[in-house]
């Protein structure tokens, strides 16, 4: 019981030390690695961005294609009733 204790603590101290001199390296290695990830995410969120934008103003104009076409058809019925309505009457 004492003997795995000190084996417990003996592993623990050397990954303590161990770690103290790597994490200098580790950071030293990936700090440039982070930069980098970091400049390119902003780059696409930059570009997803703008995807959107165009995608919202696509939509936007289909919307309104079809609203523009609904209310034509909807003035062309109007029209012809009247067509219809003065013909009628002059009949």
């Amino acid at each position: 019981m004492i003997q795995k204790n000190i084996d417990k603590i003996i592993i623990g101290t050397a990954l303590t030390v161990a770690a103290s001199a790597l994490l200098p390296i580790a950071k030293s290695t990936l700090q440039p690695i982070t930069e980098a990830g970091i400049q390119g995410s902003g780059g696409l969120l930059t570009r997803v961005r703008s995807l959107l934008q165009i995608a919202r103003e696509e939509v936007e104009d289909i919307i309104a294609e079809a609203q523009f076409e609904r209310m034509k058809k909807q003035l062309d019925r109007e029209i012809a009733l009247l067509d219809d309505e003065v013909k009628s009457h002059d009949e």
